[in-house]
């Protein structure tokens, strides 16, 4: 039975309770705090979830929590092995039992996250993956997905990414791809499109998708599976791979393309081979030992499948890198397994030291453990692709992996600095100094931060036909804003950038009164991340904006009590805030933590909102719930940080404990 199910498990009567509702004659109510929460129920429960937190702690001092993404990854995972005939059978048919538990039987496919709408690249993905492992096509769950398939359009409606990978199998022609040539890192940085001017996660995929793309890559499929019955037309007649260009700029970049695709096979061999060498040398210098490349998925997938195409033989030690890199992704659950698109221990241990530092009464011990393992992970001098823009910059940096030295993030970074200030130990202060200035010398022109890049704003590059995904670049956010103005704020020694990062989140409020997530969905997420910040930078808590903030959060507070989200609300503001299913349990804390920002602790709102959690709290004293918890692209790539429904909760629980202890005192 899984978190969910659990639902009001946890009554709100006292154990010694009858069971109609009525109190024993013996019963003394127990001690209520001002808010008529029973105090003694929240300190139980608050502290039965510290302890099982504590207990998931790593010897080192950090937490890991699994991190799910959608189908298309493991299926990517079994595509691979077919690639290039490295193929574990053991491995590959636990893998596809966890694809098939994931079919939607509501629609027959695979959605992007859990409860979702049918996606057909997903689903695509999915059957390919399944019939490659030995699924019969007259299975009845092949015959659901199939007719799914084609009753949307058939395979040829898939997006940029599916059809790279069904020309590399020669189920479509080259022509029904963009061209991805590797003369992309010959393009020098004045000109419109060049690779710093693509997000960190596009570069990292790009570069050795172009080496793969220009040597016309061909999977080995030594079972030679294909898939021609999810067209409706045959795959080398079909004229209409690309979908109709609905403004100026898609059909100039369309007329570009075009010419491009006639253009490219004629160009000199020789410029043809410095350029996919020079691509070599770029993904060389990024594989990032056991972490992979940018240490995501999709890049180290195609890292791999690139050397092997180049030659390398499969005991090469960068094969070696790449081989394990991709297998330190999976998680093994017995019967199944399925595979990460990345880790998240930066992340999951620095936002649960953060719980537990809300808390006077826990012991510190486990936190200070923590965050000298974040200090040994501390980005400093390693030659990072953001050093583009600031070359003169000292690092100072966290990425959210265990190791991708190139690519430091400013969200964990700026998160990191707080759970160290709070610390306070002096030993951690060189650190917290480091990345504060890191973290000023990253603010975009704008004011705002993004994740990972100063001014990446070019947005033009999400209208080529290869970005039919809308996330090729990384603009600033108020979210990822939010954090680094928290840290600076509180931090106290970079005035200025905050205030200018003030004033980009009061630019981007919604007209609702909330704030987009950019990576935790979605306005709930947003609009906690932004009134913790004013709490830190101690800003004016009666300003319009943080009431307009408040507002909007208890506007969108369910029947129960709780909040939730969906994911939907990528494709449709008018469900911000909004959920049809249920609450959830992490949504809820960070609705909670928001209004406590605010000074709300003592509202009715807050009130409910607690007993919400205390109410769903699981038998093994933690929260567990199925919901995707954030965007690794709204629209196209969703996530589930397993961790999201343990420590948000803990951290709610915490603050308003405290909080309420200090009124009472």
């Amino acid at each position: 039975m899984n978190g969910f199910q659990r639902i009001a498990a946890v009554s709100q009567q006292p154990d010694d309770f009858a069971g109609n509702g009525e109190a024993p004659e013996s019963y003394t109510a127990p001690a209520l705090n001002q808010d008529g929460i029973n105090a003694i129920e929240l300190d139980t429960k608050f502290n039965q979830a510290r302890t099982a937190m504590l207990a998931l702690q790593n010897p080192d001092g950090h937490w890991c929590f699994p991190l799910e993404a959608d189908c298309t990854i493991p299926a990517e995972y079994i595509l691979m092995m077919h690639f290039m005939d490295e193929i574990d059978v053991i491995l590959e048919n636990k893998i596809a039992r966890f694809i098939r538990d994931k079919q939607d039987m509501t629609h027959g496919g695979w959605p992007l996250y859990y409860g979702g709408a049918f996606d057909i690249s997903c689903t695509i993905k999915s059957y390919y993956a399944l019939k490659l492992a030995g699924d019969s096509t007259d299975a009845p769950h092949m015959v659901r997905a199939r007719d799914a398939i084609l009753q949307r359009g058939g395979a040829a409606k898939a997006n940029v990414f599916t059809r790279l990978l069904l020309a590399m199998y020669d189920q479509i022609p080259w022509r029904g791809v963009p061209v991805v040539p590797s003369e992309l890192v010959l393009l020098p940085s004045w000109f419109p499109f060049h690779i710093s001017k693509v997000s960190y996660w596009s570069r990292t995929v790009m570069i050795p998708l172009s080496i793969l793309c220009t040597m016309k890559a061909r999977a080995i499929n030594p079972r030679k599976v294909n898939i021609r019955e999810l067209f409706i037309v045959p795959p080398e007649e079909e004229k209409n791979y690309f979908p109709k260009a609905d403004t100026l700029l898609k059909r100039a970049f369309m007329l570009v393309e075009r010419i491009l695709s006639r253009i490219e096979p004629k160009l000199p061999q020789s410029i043809r081979q410095y350029s996919i060498r020079k691509a070599e040398r770029w993904t060389l210098e990024r594989l990032n030992g056991e972490c992979g490349i940018g240490a995501i998925f999709p890049a180290m997938v195609n890292a791999h499948e690139a050397l092997t195409l180049l030659g390398y033989d499969y005991d090469h030690p960068n094969r070696v890198q790449c081989r394990n890199a991709l297998r330190g992704l999976l998680v093994d659950e017995g019967e199944r397994s399925w595979c990460q698109p990345c880790t998240s221990p930066v992340w999951d241990t620095v936002l649960t030291s953060l719980a537990l530092q809300e808390d006077p009464t826990t012991d510190q011990e486990p936190v200070m453990r923590a965050l000298d393992w974040l200090v040994e992970q501390q980005v400093l001098d390693e030659p990072g692709d953001w050093r583009d823009k600031r070359p003169d910059l000292p690092g100072g940096g966290w990425a959210f992996q265990y190791a991708n030295p190139h690519y430091p993030d400013l969200d964990d970074t700026a998160a990191v600095g707080w759970a160290l200030e709070q610390g306070g130990a002096e030993r951690h202060h060189k650190s917290l100094e480091r990345a504060a200035n890191w973290l000023a010398g990253m603010q975009s022109r704008n004011g705002g931060f993004a994740a990972f890049d100063i001014d990446n704003v070019y947005h033009y590059l999400n209208e080529i036909p290869f970005a039919d995904h809308g996330a090729l670049i990384d603009p600033p956010t108020s979210d990822v804003t939010a954090r680094c103005v928290g840290l600076l704020g509180k931090y106290g020694k970079h005035q200025r950038e905050v205030w200018r990062g003030i004033s980009f989140l009061l630019r981007e409020q919604e007209k609702n009164g909330s704030w987009f997530g950019r990576w935790g969905t979605n306005y709930i997420y947003g609009t906690w991340s932004v009134l913790e910040a004013f709490r830190l930078a101690k800003f004016d808590m009666q300003h319009h904006s943080v009431r307009r903030a408040v507002k909007w959060l208890e506007s969108v507070q369910r029947v129960d009590g709780g909040w939730g989200e969906t994911n939907d609300s990528y494709l449709d503001t008018q469900l911000a805030g909004r959920f049809t299913e249920t609450s959830t349990a992490f949504q809820t804390a960070w609705a909670v933590l928001g209004l406590m920002a605010a000074g709300e602790v003592n509202s009715e709102p807050v009130r409910r909102g607690i007993q919400y959690l205390l109410r769903n709290q699981c038998s093994d004293h933690l929260w567990e719930e199925p919901w995707f918890t954030a965007p690794g692209f709204p629209r196209v790539f969703y996530l589930r940080y397993h961790g999201y429904s343990k420590f948000f909760p803990l951290w709610a629980l915490a603050r308003y404990r405290a909080l309420t202890r200090e009124v009472g005192n």
